[in-house]
Parts: structure tokens; C-alpha cells; sequence
């Protein structure tokens, strides 16, 4: 920002100070301190010194990281058991949580546009993308350049969603590529697209308006959010999950969103195994169809930049950092640095255990359940990820956020087994607060009229 005002710096720390009284003022609970609300919160919050400290480069903060972390797994873990969700209002209205909002949004669009340098992976994925907008096979040159070890390679997805700002930025410059605007463009808008998630998440799904605004706020306020503003790759992923949730009545539309966030970087695929048990049997198959469906277009995709089955073949398989699944003798950064990789093999497979366990237990298919086993999945990847596990906090706190402030979901439902992806649907279903409904909260209209 201090290319866009004088002598104006908002450095890390100084943001974390400001957001920590900004976050306090207005979402914590004082007239109820022994609250679910509060407890929520001071997880949350526990993220940012271990995220500053490990920014310093100092292994204190990956060790602080991993305590946040595995705390905020076990409230995840727990989350069923919290039956009473009552209607917590937040300490500002909706307009003052809007004008934030606005506030803070132009605060990261202007750090977006002079950041400098900008990631080495959003630099990638417009190389990735220049390449297919001009049909042409970088995988040798891709595997010659490798990324730092702390930035993760960007999926096809991530690619053909940074391709038409590739192609305007050389209608504009006559030619010529730039990474800059293409990054910066598809930043804004890949943060743009995750707050408009939280805005249709409470308006269809928890009935109240008002959460979207502070869930929407809190995620622009929040100190990871502005260290990692420029993080294409972190924040396409949790959008488009976010977006399958809206959209999880129809299995055809939910399955094809995870199909691109599983495109964009590896760990939405652990999330496929909860989600196929909460559509069941016959749901499942659409859910699975329409991940297949994405795939075949990703993969089509490849064949304009493939001069023969060779090139396809290596392009394919250059397509996600397969690294991070070998547990040989790996370069690891983080908590993990200097400790042999075989290590991480038990703590991989008390995941792989964990994920099966919340596929099937406990019993119930509900829109709560399966928010809070997302998330949860997702945190678990952090602890046996070999590069900077438990720093990738956008992988998570925009679907945390969502388990902080929703109502009782437990009434969203899969829908039946008879129904197609494109049938009439005109059962509204309307979310519900414990105690008395608040007054001005309307019924949840259906999705798909």
C-alpha cells in the first residue's frame, strides 16, 4: 500500500494488532463468555502468531501452527455434539459490517495490485496458462523450474481459469506477457467469488442474510487472508468447495464443483469419500459422473498443448506435485525439516483412518455433519503435508468460518434418490436457530424452482 499512499506501511504485524481488536470489538460475545461463539473465536485467532512467527522462519511457529491446528480438529471433531446452536447476533449491524467489509476489501485490492514480488506459483500457473492459450507443451521447461519448496503447484483447473486473463492481457499489450495483471485479475476475482459464496451460503442455506456479511467480513479481516492475498492457488480451491455446499441439492452441479477443486491443487480429493456417503448409493453415481465429466475436459484440454501421445502422456502426469505423496527421502520444510520423511508415514495413516471413520460415523447425512468432516479433513492433510504443514490456513478457515456461524442444519438433507439433476424440486427448507425464531428470518426458498 505504500506505493499508493506516502509513507503508509501496513506490515504483518501491525495488521495482526488491528485485526485482533477489530475481530474482538465486534464478534466476541461479552454479555456470554462461557460461549461456543467465544471458544470459536480464540481458535481462530490462535492461528496468526504461530503464521507470523513462522514467517520469521522459525520452526516455533510451524510447532504453534500444529497445536492451533490439532485444537481446532478436535472442536471440528466434537462438532456434533454442540446440539444448541442459538442465534448470536454480531456487535455491529449489517451496515457497519458491510462498510468494513468494503473497507478492508479495498485494503487487500490495493496490496494485490502492488505487491512485489508476487508468488511463485501464481507466476506458474500464468506460464501454465500462456501455454495453453498458446497450444503449446511446457512440461520439460516446468519440470526444469522448480517452485520454492514452501509454494504449491496449481492444478488444470487453476490453468483454465487464469487463461482468459492471460488472453486479455496480450489483446491489451499487443502480444507481450505480462504476470502481473493476470495474477492480480484472477486474485481479486478469486477472492470476490469466495465472499460471494458466504452471501449465498447464508441467504439460501442458514437463512439469515446477516451472517453472510459477517462471515464475509471476518474473512477479510482475518490475518491470513492478507499475508496470502496473492495466493491464487490457496483460495480457488475452498471457493469452489464453498460453492459445492451451496449447491449440494444437486449432486450433477456439487460433484462438478469438487472436480474443479480437485483440479486446482491435490487435497479436495480426500473430501470425495465423505461426500459420495452423504449422497448415498444411486446420488453418488451423478455425484461421480459429473467429477469424471470435468476431468475428460481438463484432460481434453491438455490435448491442444500435446504434439503427440508422448507429450500428452508427460503433460498428464506433471499435472500435480506427486512429491508430496512419497514418503522417500523428500525435501520437507516446515515442522517436518531435517526429520526423515518416513516418519510422516503413521501420521498419514491415522488420516487415512480418520477420513474413513468420518465417512461412515457417526451416522446421520446432514449439511452440518458434512461442513464440519470437511473441514476437518482438510486440517488433517496440514499435519503430514512435507512443505510448510499447517501454514496453508486458506486451504480451511473459509469453511471453518462457515462452522462457526452456521444455525442447526440438521434438517438439509441429501435430496432423494429419485431425483435427477435437472427435476423440479419445491420442498423449501429453512434453517433453524434454537429458542424462538429471530424476527425478520424468512423460510430458505429452494435452490431450483
Amino acid at each position: 500500500m505504500e506505493a499508493l499512499l506516502t509513507d503508509f506501511r501496513l506490515d504483518p504485524p501491525t495488521w495482526f494488532y488491528l485485526s485482533l481488536l477489530l475481530i474482538v470489538s465486534i464478534y466476541f460475545r461479552f454479555n456470554r463468555i462461557w460461549s461456543l461463539r467465544n471458544l470459536d473465536l480464540v481458535l481462530l485467532l490462535s492461528l496468526s502468531p504461530g503464521l507470523l512467527i513462522a514467517e520469521a522462519d522459525s520452526r516455533l511457529g510451524f510447532v504453534w501452527l500444529f497445536g492451533a491446528s490439532a485444537s481446532i480438529l478436535v472442536r471440528l471433531l466434537a462438532d456434533p455434539f454442540f446440539s444448541r446452536r442459538p442465534r448470536l447476533s454480531q456487535n455491529l449491524n449489517s451496515a457497519g459490517l458491510i462498510f468494513l467489509l468494503v473497507a478492508c476489501g479495498v485494503f487487500h485490492v490495493g496490496k494485490i495490485l502492488t505487491v512485489d514480488p508476487l508468488p511463485a506459483s501464481s507466476i506458474r500457473t500464468v506460464d501454465q496458462a500462456n501455454s495453453l492459450v498458446e497450444r503449446r507443451d511446457d512440461s520439460v521447461t516446468k519440470a526444469q523450474n522448480a517452485l520454492p519448496e514452501n509454494e504449491p503447484a496449481g492444478g488444470p483447473a487453476t490453468t483454465i481459469f487464469t487463461a482468459p486473463f492471460v488472453s486479455l492481457s496480450k489483446a491489451l499489450t499487443r502480444g507481450d506477457v505480462s504476470h502481473n495483471w493476470p495474477v492480480r485479475l484472477a486474485a481479486i476475482l478469486a477472492h470476490a467469488s469466495l465472499i460471494a459464496a458466504f452471501f449465498v451460503m447464508a441467504w439460501r442455506l442458514f437463512g439469515d442474510s446477516q451472517l453472510g456479511a459477517a462471515m464475509a467480513t471476518l474473512y477479510v479481516v482475518v490475518p491470513c487472508t492478507a499475508y496470502h492475498v496473492a495466493q491464487i492457488n490457496h483460495v480457488m480451491p475452498c471457493a469452489l468447495i464453498l460453492w459445492a455446499f451451496i449447491f449440494f441439492r444437486n449432486p450433477f452441479i456439487a460433484g462438478g464443483l469438487l472436480g474443479l477443486a480437485c483440479g486446482t491443487l491435490f487435497f479436495p480429493v480426500f473430501l470425495l469419500p465423505i461426500w459420495m456417503t452423504f449422497y448415498g448409493w444411486q446420488n453418488s453415481l451423478r455425484f461421480v459422473a459429473a467429477l469424471a465429466s470435468v476431468w475428460v475436459v481438463m484432460l481434453g484440454s491438455i490435448t491442444f498443448t500435446s504434439v503427440d501421445a508422448v507429450s500428452f502422456v508427460r503433460q498428464v502426469f506433471s499435472l500435480f506435485d506427486w512429491s508430496m505423496l512419497s514418503f522417500s527421502e523428500v525435501e520437507t520444510t516446515g515442522v517436518w525439516a531435517g526429520i526423515p520423511s518416513v516418519y510422516r508415514i503413521p501420521v498419514f495413516a491415522l488420516f487415512v483412518v480418520m477420513v474413513g471413520l468420518l465417512s461412515w460415523w457417526p451416522k446421520g447425512r446432514s449439511v452440518d455433519l458434512l461442513l464440519a468432516r470437511s473441514t476437518a479433513v482438510i486440517i488433517g492433510t496440514q499435519f503430514w503435508y512435507p512443505q510448510e504443514g499447517g501454514a496453508y490456513l486458506l486451504w480451511y478457515v473459509p469453511l471453518l468460518l462457515a462452522v462457526v456461524f452456521r444455525p442447526t442444519l440438521s434438517q438439509l438433507t441429501p435430496p432423494p434418490a429419485t431425483c435427477w439433476p435437472w427435476s423440479r424440486r419445491d420442498q423449501p427448507v429453512a434453517a433453524r436457530f434454537d429458542g424462538a425464531p429471530p424476527a425478520g428470518i424468512e423460510p430458505v426458498r429452494p435452490l431450483f424452482r
